[in-house]
């Protein structure tokens, strides 16, 4: 190794061969530094699994770098001096090492790049940093994209998307078939049991098991089960869960990604976004992939054509909407909700069956699909006027694939309404019918969903119009929803009051969430 090498750091979602810093670089003059910090570990509580699965995968690409002849330096949680930074981490490596250059690739985090902008003048050697290109579309490309437009509407910069990676179209321009979005053939409610391949999952190996003892010891207090752990940790196991998604699933992925079956956790989902968003698995290759099933003959166009869109289309959208708005968006609260996050979303211990399922999915698995965080969850926490901070923090801690860039765009935006409008067109507001349609939740409930209100009815039918009624004069002019308020205005005084009080007594009811599940600074 050279005397002074290029020190690259190389962060836990970061987890990709052909990251921009390693390129160019030979073996011999360069130190990869790798940091488990305690710092990322518990600025909020993580998930147990989701801590387990970024510094097993972190091990293990540390293992498969130094097997491939790099020299990497590597941090472990437990080592006496860790600085429990990043920029400490940094700072001790130029002293072990009095690299000519620090290289690093840009972190997907605002405030993780906010400490990355600072070591130029931290440190005696130059510090590179470059921009991360495993995304399609560039920071400066998604602000010329949203530059003087009235509303950034993500189906407009998916069709760029497409253009761009050429990605299911013909050779004219157009998209195949003719249409560029097929979701209202994905909309079908789980029909029978829904007996849906088991996904490939994973014993884990002494790197692994390792991890799990410290995750274990350390964080013992942090939400959410630890066994069975069955993630992917390598990109060789990652690509085995997509081989299958792709071999068995993705048939049925499209008309049943919205259904929602109790108890049945994984149903036709692909389960690759923890492996895409810590850098195991290439999301353009995977989009190919999805392309040539279709070609195939092997997945229908719908099925192909909706796995794509949330991955060239909706992640990489709310990448650039997360740098558009930031700094700013983690404090949006145009809605003025200020009610604390319930304690059952960390217990799970609620009468309200599909609130109850998802939450013990989320505590098992540290994941659950994007209805049930949608429709079932989110829909909760807007009816509910839950504070977005505190949704924020919970969505951050309790799912492996969380990191700030996909998931506070997601709460603010999607789920909370809380942006105003940035990026919904509406709120994103439900009745128990909707879960009632979608699901079997209702089918078993303590609560009737056809009771409207008084003792017994699902608390989201009167929530509902408790969250419509509250929020009258922001969203009567809303195109998409204000026809809504002259079914409400007919229903006369008496109904309203019903429906209102009966909102009221469960509001009343809720136990706010103890202090300390969540974020760092309840710890103290």
């Amino acid at each position: 190794m050279a005397s002074n090498p290029i020190l690259i750091p190389i962060l836990g979602d970061q987890l990709t061969r052909t990251i921009p810093s390693l390129r160019g670089r030979t073996k011999d003059d360069s130190v990869i530094l790798m940091m488990e910090v305690w710092d990322e570990a518990t600025y909020v509580k993580h998930h147990k699994q989701k801590i387990a699965l970024i510094f097993s995968a972190m091990r293990h690409f540390a293992a498969e770098l130094r097997d491939a002849g790099w020299c990497v330096d590597y941090v472990k949680l437990t080592d006496d001096e860790n600085s429990g930074s990043f920029t400490g981490e940094v700072a001790r490596a130029i002293e072990r090492h009095s690299p000519s250059e620090v290289r690093v690739v840009e972190a997907s985090e605002w405030r993780v790049q906010q400490a990355l902008e600072e070591w130029p003048d931290k440190f005696a050697c130059p510090v590179e940093i470059l921009p991360d290109d495993r995304f399609l579309c560039t920071h400066a490309e998604f602000e010329d994209w949203a530059k003087d437009r009235k509303s950034l509407t993500m189906e407009f910069f998916y069709r760029e998307m497409r253009k761009k990676t050429g990605l299911l179209m013909d050779g004219d321009g157009k998209p195949k078939c003719g249409e560029w979005n097929l979701d209202k053939q994905n909309r079908e409610p789980p029909k029978g049991e829904m007996d849906a391949p088991r996904r490939p999952k994973f014993e884990p190996d002494n790197i692994t098991r390792e991890v799990l003892d410290l995750v274990t010891d350390k964080f013992g207090d942090h939400f959410g089960d630890i066994e069975p752990f069955e993630w992917p940790v390598t990109r060789e196991e990652a690509e085995e869960a997509a081989d299958a998604f792709f071999a068995e699933r993705i048939e049925n992925f499209g008309p049943y990604q919205d259904a929602m079956v109790h108890g049945s956790d994984d149903l036709y989902h692909s389960m690759l976004s923890p492996n895409i968003n810590c850098g195991l698995l290439d999301p353009l290759e995977l989009c190919q992939r999805a392309e040539k099933a279709y070609e195939d003959g092997r997945a229908p166009l719908n099925s192909v054509e909706g796995f794509i869109r949330q991955i060239i289309g909706w992640r990489e959208y709310i990448r650039g909407f997360y740098w558009h708005f930031m700094p700013g968006l983690e404090s949006s609260n145009k809605l003025n909700a200020q009610r604390a996050l319930p304690e059952f979303f960390w217990t799970g211990e609620t009468d309200m069956r599909c609130l109850s399922d998802c939450i013990r999915s989320t505590k098992e698995n540290a994941h659950a699909h994007h209805i049930q965080r949608l429709m079932v969850l989110g829909n909760f926490c807007l009816l509910a006027g839950i504070n977005p901070r505190d949704v924020q923090d919970w969505y951050l801690a309790v799912y492996a694939d969380a990191y700030d860039w996909v998931e506070m765009p997601n709460v603010v935006g999607m789920i909370l309404y809380a942006d105003g409008g940035n990026l919904a067109t509406k709120p994103y507001a439900a009745s128990g019918n909707y879960i009632n349609k979608m699901s079997d939740y209702c089918k078993e409930c303590s609560y009737s969903v056809s009771k409207k209100t008084g003792e017994g009815a699902c608390p989201f039918n009167p929530l509902y119009w408790h969250f419509m009624d509250r929020h009258r004069d922001r969203l009567s002019s809303n195109h998409r929803i204000g026809r809504i308020y002259s079914t409400w205005d007919r229903m006369g005084d008496e109904k309203q009051g019903e429906y209102l009080a009966s909102a009221e007594k469960f509001l009343d009811s809720l136990e706010p969430a103890r202090k300390g599940w969540a974020r760092k600074e309840q710890l103290d």
